[in-house]
């Protein structure tokens, strides 16, 4: 499996530049993964750290699904692997398959961007029940960038850990 990574255009309006950024930051987060087996997926950085590849995807797919479904959309959904709502549980990826991690991080990315995309501006806002916030949807794009870029230099790391492969 090849991911395709599209970078993001030089220039174009702000909404346009942050959906770019963020499909290019998830496009990184996959194309990390490609072609490595679960068992690679699920290896772990260095004791007594739980951080894999694998952990990442789960860990990312409860970002996406806190930031846009429970906050922007105001959907009252418990976390993918947590019921208590434990945002650690979404890391450990013992038993855990690529297949399972990638069908809810994806079905989570799909669902970001029909609420992202259904929103007149950037400036509609959601409310953050966990801190007790309000925050724009903006707001939530530039802190989606941020995670999956910072993510992604763990990313980096692992991968070239588990074979090798360095660069993005």
């Amino acid at each position: 499996m090849t991911t395709e990574r599209t970078g993001p255009p030089l220039v174009g309006d702000e909404r346009a530049m942050l959906r770019a950024f963020l499909d290019y930051h998830r496009a990184t987060l996959a194309m990390k993964c490609d072609g490595l087996s679960d068992e690679d997926l699920r290896r772990r950085s260095m004791p007594p750290s739980a951080l894999s590849l694998l952990g990442l995807v789960r860990h990312m797919a409860e970002v996406e699904r806190a930031w846009f479904r429970r906050t922007m959309a105001g959907e009252d959904v418990p976390l993918v692997w947590s019921p208590e709502g434990d945002y650690q549980v979404a890391y450990d990826a013992t038993g855990a398959t690529r297949a399972e991690a990638f069908a809810a991080w994806e079905a989570e990315v799909e669902h970001a961007r029909r609420v992202e995309a259904s929103a007149p501006s950037l400036d509609v806002t959601g409310h953050n029940a966990r801190w007790g916030i309000d925050v724009s949807l903006r707001h939530v794009m530039l802190h989606l960038i941020h995670e999956y870029a910072r993510h992604n230099g763990h990313a980096d790391l692992l991968r070239e850990g588990v074979d090798g492969t360095v660069g993005a």
